[in-house]
């Protein structure tokens, strides 16, 4: 019995990993790669490696065990087909008889397009009969401050999110809860609502980029559509960049602002703060 992250090199499924070996030892991990060299640095730790991808479904034979504890870290690859690739996961676990099965959702109050792979995969998931544990992330920090060369050039914050608030929070805290669910107990058939503290909105980003690098940085708000071109015109797929847009007008109609406490309470910490997510970013 173990437990076994899929997407185990990717920004949030590394937290995960690094986490996890600071409560359990590297035997009980199993990272589940496409790259063993991607992941060499963990194997030398003592984690169980696994080569595996959501499209070659033959390659989850086995690779589960009865009793085992997975987190399916949802794919990014929109363009083939994220619901068919969890399912391939979710089938093989079933198969297998694991404990419970957590999967990275979004919030159930998002009605933007991103949310629709996640809403038909938690069907999936939930008509399995598998135990569950639903993480509905909400947004993260570093969607934000992993670009911010562009801002600083700019001198603007350029969203489509007009007066709009946001929950978010960094991957490691979102990884940290979910480390809790994979080390702990009764978390089975849970949904957890996982957002930020204190949300905010775009103007007090660009007031925080602004106190933090000395540079008079504005919110600068504009159309869904005029997003759509911004970011298609920066080389995102046409098709990502109207989901981004789609995202922005959620976030124009609070859907992304989550109240529960979820992710502090199954962290046992405050969630990082705005002013600690652009500092980071400064420094880094």
């Amino acid at each position: 019995m173990g437990i076994v992250v899929t997407g185990a090199t990717g920004h949030l499924g590394r937290h995960v990993v690094e986490q996890l070996l600071e409560k359990v030892p590297a035997e009980q991990i199993t990272a589940v790669v496409r790259d063993e060299q991607k992941a060499a640095d963990l194997a030398a730790r003592g984690v169980r490696l696994a080569v595996a991808d959501y499209n070659a479904p033959e390659t989850f034979d086995s690779l589960f065990a009865a009793g085992d504890k997975v987190l399916l870290i949802s794919g990014n690859e929109f363009d083939k087909g994220r619901v068919r690739q969890h399912q391939v996961v979710i089938d093989a676990a079933r198969a297998a008889g694991v404990a419970l099965l957590a999967y990275t959702s979004a919030p159930g109050t998002l009605k933007a397009a991103l949310a629709d792979d996640h809403r038909a995969t938690e069907e999936v998931l939930l008509a399995s009969g598998l135990p569950y544990t639903l993480l509905r992330n909400g947004w993260y920090f570093e969607n934000y401050t992993e670009n911010l060369a562009p801002v600083l050039e700019h001198g603007a914050v350029v969203q489509a999110a007009g007066a709009g608030r946001i929950s978010a929070a960094s991957r490691a805290d979102y990884a940290a809860a979910a480390v809790a669910v994979l080390t702990g107990e009764g978390h089975e058939n849970t949904t957890y609502e996982l957002g930020g503290d204190e949300p905010f909105g775009f103007a007090e980003y660009a007031a925080e980029l602004s106190r933090q690098t000395g540079r008079d940085i504005a919110y600068t708000p504009v159309t869904p559509e005029a997003l759509t071109g911004i970011l298609s015109g920066a080389g995102l797929p046409a098709a990502l960049a109207e989901i981004l847009a789609g995202v922005d007008a959620s976030i124009e109609k609070g859907e992304l602002v989550v109240t529960t406490g979820d992710l502090t309470r199954l962290t046992g910490r405050p969630a990082q703060s705005l002013a600690e997510a652009v500092t980071a970013a400064v420094k880094g």
